[in-house]
């Protein structure tokens, strides 16, 4: 193996900046998929309380599912084996990229192809959605910013249908 390869993201760097709106590719993060049936069971691994009900984040821990979590840590975090506990972790973190929408019309921008009522989708939620036929996760971390984490095979075509988006 080279040890010439180098990273290319799916995405510009450099951030689409319109009138009342920035799209950007998030700083690099480590993923992981925890499953488990109960949650104590992370409690016991991470250390950490995870919320228990869906939609609800803590910690940089997004709660999918009545048995699935997601995990969101700067790039580098290791996870501890969770040898002898019933749990499952899967670090995704190379599956998918994080872009950020925010500005005064983010809400706007992902409403063109997102059937979520953002309205009533409050701060600090999450949760598994589609953004025309491309599944991502919504997380609402203010009131005009938004991470959308999508899966790195279509980031190119969410970028382009985003800033596509925000030119009209």
């Amino acid at each position: 193996m080279s040890d010439n390869l180098a990273r290319t993201e799916p995405v510009p760097f450099a951030p689409f900046i319109g009138e009342g709106i920035s799209i950007s590719l998030a700083v690099p993060m480590t993923r992981y998929s925890l499953r488990a049936r109960q949650a104590q069971a992370l409690e016991t691994l991470l250390g950490v309380k995870v919320p228990k009900k869906i939609g609800a984040t803590e910690e940089g821990i997004a709660c999918l599912g009545p048995d699935e979590w997601l995990l969101r840590a700067p790039a580098g975090y290791n996870m501890v084996s969770g040898a002898g506990l019933p749990v499952s972790l899967v670090d995704i973190s190379e599956r998918a990229i994080c872009l950020v929408v925010e500005g005064p019309r983010s809400a706007e921008i992902l409403r063109t192809r997102c059937p979520l009522d953002l309205d009533k989708f409050a701060t600090g939620r999450a949760t598994r959605t589609i953004f025309e036929t491309v599944e991502i996760i919504l997380l609402r971390l203010g009131e005009d910013r938004f991470h959308v984490e999508v899966w790195r095979s279509f980031a190119p075509w969410l970028w382009a249908s985003l800033t596509t988006a925000a030119h009209h």
